[in-house]
């Protein structure tokens, strides 16, 4: 099948546009932080960007071409790639900590909502960057792709470029809905989510610029913060309390949110099989580290232990990536629970990355199905989610996209052993850049950054973050398509 070279480039060319709107809201709260050296750069970015972006709309005529698969894949990869790079220009231009690779890779974790950054003092940058550094995970969050569609393309074909976006198992519980009703309904809860965070930020007296940014960063599941220390900065059972709930919300199917609080449904959060096997996943990781911790003597209280227990296990969970201690010093069965946290992590439909927890209950399912035909050949046994009978196609996908997540995962340690780490590092790193999770443990622990890294190991980890956001598929289809 030919591609319509145009109609991509269109496409591809109001993606960008995006990008340097965003750029220019960076340089307008650059302007009005007095002494910010970086609106000059944000400007200037935004001005290359919005060039880049406005070429193929005044040279190629949209028309009324309906968008193939390959056509909508093709759109989302490279939009997502020509975004990290492009992205990466107010780094690049401001210098300091931020060398070419630096400044690509604090570009794609942001845009990839990982959080992994090059940073070793994220206080003295510009605050005109630091919400550009934010503003990629906000926006990567919901999806560059899926948030331009949505405001300026025909139904038909936002729709057909979201599913290339969104996990394709996130909007199960919708089959029969008017077409596009799951992707309006996940930017009303992402935008009323953040705002809600955002206003309860406020209220613990805590500024409002932190109070923004650290919303965005927490719904957007990413973990930037513009603190050295992250969360643990503000040392607030208050703060804490707020982010792990937006965390928790943002870890959930938006879809289903929205069907809770908006709408009458027997879909809903109290019903759903998913999110209740989600919340016992990460109930169950919670009491583990509070016993771990108390018993090796780390805590000398339940209540501190737990407070700790709680807001890190969620944050991994979640793959938002926040801190508020370092956990490479945990003992090893905490730090064993959160790398198995940081695999399996949300739901879909959530900004949350990960394997997801539908794919891991459908698969989990489909092994206990396989083993009682086996035990019993005449038995005929199904396989339910949320109460939605799933083929034998779907549970083998689930499975085959588990196999290729822990393939990639081994291909990535392999790349970062052979780049000088240690194996705790290597295999952490791999874990948490494919997952989005951005903290791994020894050398890129929570409260330790990816700066000393080396080039091709931050190359590789950059490859993990991108193929991890967009769920491995839509890379491997466009890897096809360009050969």
């Amino acid at each position: 099948m030919n591609l319509n070279l145009r109609i991509i480039c269109w496409y591809i060319g109001v993606s960008l546009l995006l990008v340097s709107a965003l750029m220019a809201v960076a340089g307008i709260i650059a302007c009005i932080t007095p002494g910010d050296p970086s609106a000059i750069i944000l400007f200037y970015s935004a001005l290359i960007t919005g060039l880049l972006g406005v070429f193929p709309l005044i040279y190629v005529r949209k028309g009324k071409h309906k968008l193939t698969f390959k056509e909508g894949n093709c759109i989302v990869v490279i939009s997502w790639i020509l975004a990290c790079i492009l992205g990466m220009l107010p780094f690049l231009l401001y210098g300091d900590e931020f060398e070419l690779v630096d400044a690509l890779f604090e570009s794609v974790s942001g845009f990839t909502t990982t959080g992994a950054s090059i940073l070793t003092d994220i206080e003295s940058l510009p605050r005109g960057l630091q919400f550009w550094r934010i503003a990629t995970a906000w926006v990567g969050g919901i999806g560059i792709v899926t948030l331009f569609s949505m405001i300026m393309m025909r139904r038909m074909d936002w729709s057909m470029l979201s599913r290339r976006e969104i996990s394709n198992v996130s909007g199960q519980a919708f089959k029969g809905e008017r077409n596009g009703f799951f992707f309006h309904r996940t930017l009303v809860v992402y935008l009323l989510l953040t705002l809600a965070t955002f206003i309860s930020l406020m209220t613990t007296g805590m500024g409002w610029f932190d109070s923004l940014t650290n919303a965005m960063s927490a719904c957007s599941t990413c973990g930037f913060c513009v603190r050295n220390l992250s969360i643990a900065y503000y040392d607030s059972l208050a703060v804490e309390g707020i982010l792990t709930l937006a965390m928790l919300a943002a870890g959930m199917n938006f879809g289903i949110l929205f069907l809770t609080f908006f709408r009458r449904s027997r879909h809903n959060i109290f019903r759903s099989e998913t999110i209740r096997v989600f919340l016992a996943f990460v109930g169950i990781a919670v009491i583990a580290i509070t016993i771990d911790l108390l018993i090796s003597g780390g805590f000398d209280s339940v209540g501190k232990a737990l407070r700790y227990a709680v807001f890190q296990a969620v944050s991994i969970s979640t793959t938002t990536g926040f801190a508020t201690a370092d956990t490479s010093l945990w003992p090893p069965l905490s730090m064993s629970v959160l790398i198995i946290c940081s695999l399996i992590c949300g739901c879909s439909g959530s900004t949350s990355g990960g394997i997801k927890i539908d794919r891991a209950l459908l698969a989990m399912k489909g092994i206990r199905r396989r083993i009682s035909t086996s035990l019993d050949p005449g038995i005929v046994k199904i396989v339910k989610v949320d109460g939605i009978i799933r083929s034998y196609e779907q549970v083998n996908d689930a499975m085959g996209y588990i196999f290729l997540y822990m393939f990639i995962i081994a291909a990535g340690t392999a790349v970062n052993l052979a780049g000088g780490l240690d194996f705790t590092t290597g295999f952490t790193a791999s874990i948490s850049c494919i997952g989005n999770v951005g903290p791994g443990f020894g050398d890129v622990g929570s409260m330790a950054n990816y700066a000393d890294l080396p080039a091709l190991v931050k190359l590789s980890s950059m490859a993990e973050m991108l193929i991890g956001r967009l769920e491995i598929y839509p890379m491997l289809y466009f890897l096809s398509v360009s050969r």
